[in-house]
């Protein structure tokens, strides 16, 4: 992606410094780390264990707070919200790839995907029309009533994908999406989620040790403990992004159907926002947030399936802090 660098950055980290104790020692996870990202860019966060990349996803996602620095997104200084209004940022403007998916496996797919909008206080009805038309995006038509131990390892993270996109959220982060993938699903899963988030426009994060991963990236930072080392720009991404027309005489496929087979693309719903929908989601059902947005939604519906949402979400990232630690 060439970068205009006029325009102002859409993440802007500043000088930022984390630090965890230990009884009495110190652990410094990032030191002094600096970066700016633009709306749009693919960038990949790639080092070993131990080196910081995923101390520094947490930090601009929200879930840690910084020792010491800035991290500003959209205008708005994140660093400085309170715990309620962090979630909120969250919940309108980010969505996360999870490497062991995360899905609650007493819910089925559909319910899965469809958690970001009961955060966001819309409707069953409506939610349950989008998450859908997403779910068949992904290649999932079919396999909405199933629970995540009816579907594979590759299935799952679709599922994990879907939710990350069913609110149209600015930014994605993906914290390594495929770790748990063997190599043909790893590949299917990067063109899949890079194809959908270039669609969008959106701002993808991947954080990776793997550098087979980081050649989809725009930019690709390396980090080392606790520090950047460098940032390498990709001329050649390593994934089309836009899909070729079949050859004349020739079946596009796109997705698997329940029986294993491939199911012809051409039969799938696609949503609008994705620019694959047969049937077009009306202007009042589903609007993409133009702006970064702290308020939450002013009405809500269905309160107790939202409430019960809220905690399952508090779960998450609960689980995911001690993960990243």
């Amino acid at each position: 992606m060439t970068q205009n660098k006029s325009e102002k950055p859409l993440i802007s980290v500043k000088h930022v410094r984390k630090i965890y104790r230990m009884g009495e020692e110190k652990v410094v996870a990032l030191d002094d780390v600096s970066l700016d990202i633009y709306k749009g860019e693919i960038v990949c966060f790639l080092g070993t264990s131990g080196s910081g990349k995923s101390t520094f996803l947490n930090m601009v996602a929200g879930l840690e707070k910084p020792s010491k620095g800035e991290i500003i997104i959209g205008g708005v200084p994140i660093h400085k919200l309170n715990e309620e209004r962090v979630t909120l940022f969250r919940q309108k403007n980010i969505g996360f790839i999870f490497q062991a998916y995360h899905l609650m496996p007493m819910m089925t797919a559909l319910e899965n995907v469809s958690l970001p909008l009961i955060f966001q206080g819309m409707d069953k009805k409506k939610r349950e029309k989008i998450s859908r038309e997403v779910m068949a995006a992904v290649g999932l038509k079919g396999y909405e009533k199933r629970k995540p131990t009816q579907m594979s390892g590759g299935q799952q993270q679709r599922v994990g994908i879907a939710r990350a996109l069913v609110g149209t959220p600015k930014i994605i982060f993906a914290d390594e999406p495929t770790g748990n993938l063997d190599t043909n699903t790893t590949k299917e899963v990067m063109d899949l989620i890079v194809r959908q988030v270039k669609r969008h426009g959106q701002t993808l994060i991947l954080v990776t040790h793997d550098r087979s991963i980081a050649a989809y990236a725009d930019k690709v930072v390396t980090i080392q403990d606790g520090n950047i080392l460098h940032v390498r720009e990709n001329r050649h991404p390593a994934v089309m992004l836009e899909e070729q027309e079949p050859a004349a005489g020739q079946e596009e496929t796109d997705g698997t159907d329940p029986a294993g087979g491939q199911k012809p693309a051409k039969e799938q719903e696609r949503p609008k926002g994705l620019k694959l929908t047969k049937e077009p989601i009306s202007a009042d059902e589903r609007t993409p947030n133009e702006t970064i947005e702290t308020e939450g939604p002013k009405t809500v519906s269905d309160r107790d399936e939202k409430k019960d949402a809220q905690h399952r979400e508090a779960g998450i990232s609960k689980g995911n802090k001690e993960e990243a630690q």
